[in-house]
């Protein structure tokens, strides 16, 4: 019986195993005094870069040694360094007309639902509400969590991401898009969206659905069958 061809190396599968890799050494970094285990940690960076590189990112300054004197500049020391992915909040508004409040972003050029980085001080929702209000101008109450996503692992980002999108609705305020975050805010309908619309066909059928006040789960990346090649085995079992 034949084996099934498997699907190729992407880009996307490149700077996932880089950012891994960086952030595994980045965090022995952190918790080692150990001048060899130290050396290895760097050594790991070193091929981490190359992997990025690969896939598309090289360091602005175009070498290896760029991209790990980066990653070294931001060790920290302990738990403050043990590397996690950033935490971002997003949320999807509807209005009493069936619309989807969207901004077009001055970093990009895309549209998207309002996000931001998730502030200290804030719960996750808090801050959902204070960036829609900041970059759009409209005040919302929020309903439910809708999503968490791995904007690394989906593509939408090519930094490790973690995105928690809450289901809102507004309450008042005017359309006034943020002048350095925005370049553009409107209400769109779903048949209507502006082009390019980020990872809409990942989070609209889901979004959409429950802004028709459909009951929806919250929409999670689930595991994949095997994270890495290869199976961490029991020292157990050895």
């Amino acid at each position: 019986m034949e084996d099934e061809p498997q699907p190729g190396v992407t880009e996307t599968d490149l700077v996932r195993w880089s950012e891994a890799l960086a952030g595994i050494a980045r965090t022995g970094l952190a918790f080692s005094t150990n001048l060899y285990e130290r050396e290895r940690y760097e050594e790991v960076l070193h091929v981490a870069a190359e992997i990025r590189a690969a896939g598309g990112r090289a360091h602005p300054e175009g070498t290896v040694r760029s991209s790990v004197d980066e990653w070294m500049r931001i060790v920290g020391d302990g738990v403050p360094g043990y590397v996690t992915p950033k935490v971002a909040v997003g949320a999807v508004v509807g209005n009493d007309r069936g619309e989807i409040l969207l901004l077009q972003r001055a970093d990009s050029g895309i549209w998207l639902y309002p996000t931001g980085w998730a502030d200290i001080g804030y719960s996750a929702s808090e801050v959902a509400v204070k960036e829609v209000r900041e970059e759009t101008g409209i005040e919302v109450t929020v309903e439910r969590l809708l999503g968490v996503f791995d904007g690394l692992r989906l593509g939408f980002t090519r930094i490790p991401l973690y995105s928690l999108v809450f289901l809102c609705r507004a309450v008042g305020g005017e359309l006034r898009g943020h002048p350095l975050e925005t370049l553009d805010v409107g209400w769109f309908r779903p048949d209507d969206l502006p082009t390019p619309t980020a990872g809409v066909e990942h989070w609209g059928p889901q979004a959409f659905a429950a802004l028709r006040g459909e009951s929806v789960d919250v929409l999670y990346d689930l595991p994949r069958d095997q994270v890495w090649d290869g199976e961490l085995g029991d020292p157990a079992d050895d």
